[in-house]
């Protein structure tokens, strides 16, 4: 089967590549690669550029292209919970507030329920789909074997470093006035970080779990896949 990855240089996507090595592969990314298991073509999804291209005879084509940060694009607010992994935006943030707050001011939505889930099992669920004829023309809601807030996995990735910071909720914190501290005390700049503090605001639970009936993985609890992340 011909298989065409978008974003295959991204956190999902470096994950993913390597579970399709079944497959005839065409890993897509905006620089020019060589690298072994895949064809690699450049591309880039904004402009349209070499797109046709990429695509031209595949069977399954995967799209892992955000657009957090680009300011040429408007989203709406998002509502995907974390994936656990290293570069993950989201726990990138979580940990650097971690490493660097002994004391967090926090707007009073990190107490929001969220589902997280781990980088390895939304990689296996992407390649346990390709091919699958049941699940053509379908939608899925992914999510880990945990719901729980974001004050909490603050609290249990430090339990796992160490430390125990006081978090102090305050209503009066907008998401601008929050992107910009994030982007003081952690690695992600602040057009990133806006969008992932407005998502803070909505629940984002799996709504569904006909994946887990499909494809029946034994998910990954949340301070194991955090701990594979810090490893």
């Amino acid at each position: 089967m011909n298989v065409a990855v978008f974003g295959a240089t991204g956190v999902v996507g470096r994950a993913l590549v390597p579970l399709l090595a079944e497959h005839e592969l065409t890993a897509v990314s905006r620089t020019a690669r060589d690298e072994p298991g895949a064809r690699w073509v450049v591309a880039d999804a904004a402009s349209g550029d070499g797109v046709a291209a990429a695509v031209e005879g595949a069977d399954v084509v995967y799209y892992l292209v955000h657009s957090l940060g680009a300011r040429s694009v408007v989203t709406g607010t998002p509502a995907a919970a974390m994936i656990v992994g290293k570069g993950s935006a989201a726990f990138e943030t979580i940990l650097g507030l971690v490493k660097r707050l002994p004391v967090m001011v926090t707007p009073s939505w990190v107490s929001t329920p969220t589902q997280p889930i781990a980088l390895d099992d939304v990689a296996r669920y992407l390649a346990g789909v390709c091919g699958n004829e049941a699940t053509y023309g379908e939608g899925y809601d992914t999510g880990g074997p945990e719901v729980m807030t974001y004050r909490q996995m603050i609290e249990r990735i430090a339990a796992l470093l160490g430390r125990k910071p006081v978090i102090v909720e305050v209503p009066v914190l907008t998401p601008y006035l929050s992107s910009l501290w994030l982007n003081l005390v952690t690695p992600v700049s602040a057009s990133v970080a806006r969008p992932l503090v407005e998502g803070l605001r909505n629940p984002t639970i799996a709504r569904e779990e006909r994946i887990r009936k499909l494809l029946p993985l034994e998910l990954t609890p949340f301070d194991e896949a955090a701990r594979r992340a810090l490893a």
